[in-house]
């Protein structure tokens, strides 16, 4: 049956993205719960630094965070609004730990916590410790948080030391709109050499999801490229952690294709990329090793944590994940930042491009054997789409039905159900792990064939899964 009025209110949720859900339900005693399970069931550090995005609930959950740590007697730092990697950045650099109080790309009725140790991004570990750890008693010691812009400071420093001027003369558009980094990623592209071009800041919170970019911003960027004469226009998501980039065309180069583009400049020799990335990673034969997970970073990082050497990660949503340290080509070395960054996926491939004096397209041309193609169907509630995920993986008759190319299909299960089909296309279904929508994902030989898919295939879903 299809889901009723409220059916997409569901609790908070913690998992692969940490603590999510609506900021009606993110009560001040649930965000203090959380934040004292993870201070005592997970490394601290020294210290906590907390930031936060620019979504109207942020200010007032990171007080909270704040207010329950320090009444823990561990020292805190307010870094203010601020991208979660440079946070997380900094935190790392000082032996802290770190809370991020962002709902990244969801609307902004929703907001939630990401949580840092020392040693990075949370683990599957983490995450059940800090569950099993709810319920502390409530801090009585007061110390005093500090206030410090020393975080976004070290993030602009790392890519202008790394970087140099590479970007002299590059004409580049930032869509601003409501992203936190947006302030610091024109000063870096500005610091770079870049002639920056900022496009459409809003006071207004906007939910820009970069895998799954909506068609009206989509069909907005050709002009804007050429009513500015970029070269390439440039933006992310609300916590600055994954890239949006577009080419000279207006464009948009799909994240994995950056990612793609950054494993070959950096030369890592093991790859960590999730099963729903493009499939030219390997045919391109840019890593010796190359290993795929689940959707999500968590298990990224568990994959970059268990490979070692010069191991580099990313995901289909543009995050690149750096697991060693790189000296880049002014000399200065950017530190292994094992969690999503959007900087890095925006810097290598505008350098790559000026080093092969091409536009942008061309680079994006040459790494894109296999065109991917992402959208999501909103409001539909996580049980709902995995009931009807689980009928078509137990039927091969309800595959075909669905859509006849399907029942002889080979299915890989590592994430949803992907589905390969005999002439070389593949369907990717999976719901979303931090919001209640189903995400459609597609592979094929090239961009015709892509959309012909995506279209002819996301109004089955919607039907479909409406009736499950």
């Amino acid at each position: 049956m299809p889901a009723g009025p409220g059916a997409n209110r569901v609790p908070p949720k913690f998992g692969t993205s940490g603590l999510r859900g609506l900021v009606t339900e993110l009560t001040p005693e649930l965000v203090a719960d959380y934040t004292r399970a993870f201070l005592a069931a997970c490394d601290a550090g020294t210290g906590l630094c907390i930031g936060r995005d620019l979504r109207p609930s942020s200010p007032d959950i990171a007080a909270v965070v704040a207010q329950a740590a320090a009444g823990t007697g561990l020292p805190v730092t307010d870094c203010g609004a601020l991208p979660t990697p440079a946070l997380a950045h900094w935190a790392m650099a000082q032996g802290q730990s770190a809370i991020m109080v962002t709902g990244s790309h969801i609307p902004a009725d929703r907001n939630g916590l990401k949580f840092y140790t020392p040693a990075g991004e949370i683990t599957k570990a983490d995450e059940a410790a800090i569950l099993a750890a709810l319920g502390q008693p409530v801090g009585q010691r007061a110390v005093q948080i500090a206030p410090s812009d020393a975080a976004k400071s070290a993030y602009r420093a790392k890519y202008v030391n790394g970087f140099g001027s590479i970007l002299h003369s590059a004409r580049i558009g930032i869509y601003a709109h409501s992203a936190v980094g947006r302030d610091i990623l024109a000063d870096i592209l500005t610091d770079l050499g870049a002639d920056v071009v900022v496009i459409d800041p809003s006071d207004q919170f906007i939910p820009v999801d970069t895998e799954a970019v909506d068609p009206v911003l989509r069909n907005r960027l050709p002009a804007l490229c050429a009513d500015h004469a970029l070269d390439a226009l440039v933006s992310t998501d609300g916590d600055s952690d994954r890239p949006l980039v577009a080419d000279e065309m207006g464009q948009i180069v799909p994240g994995d294709i950056l990612g793609q583009i950054c494993v070959a400049a950096l030369g890592a020799d093991t790859v960590v990329t999730p099963v729903s990335s493009n499939s030219s990673l390997e045919a391109l034969g840019l890593a010796p090793r190359v290993i795929r997970t689940r959707i999500g970073s968590p298990y990224v990082i568990d994959g970059m944590r268990q490979a070692g050497g010069q191991v580099a990660g990313y995901e289909a949503n543009g995050g690149f994940l750096l697991g060693f340290d790189w000296t880049g080509p002014a000399g200065g070395v950017l530190t292994a930042l094992p969690t999503r960054d959007a900087v890095l996926p925006i810097l290598i491939p505008l350098w790559q491009a000026r080093l092969q004096g091409a536009p942008l397209s061309a680079l994006v041309t040459a790494h894109r054997l296999r065109v991917t193609a992402t959208d999501r169907l909103p409001e539909i509630p996580t049980d709902q789409s995995a009931r009807w995920i689980a009928a078509l993986i137990g039927d091969s008759a309800a595959r075909a039905a669905f859509l006849p190319a399907l029942e002889d299909a080979r299915l890989d299960l590592t994430d949803g159900l992907r589905m390969h089909l005999a002439d070389g296309r593949v369907l990717h279904l999976r719901p979303s792990g931090n919001a209640p929508e189903l995400r459609v994902l597609i592979e094929a030989p090239d961009a015709d064939q892509a959309r012909a898919f995506m279209d002819d295939v996301l109004p089955r879903v919607r039907a479909a899964v409406t009736r499950a």
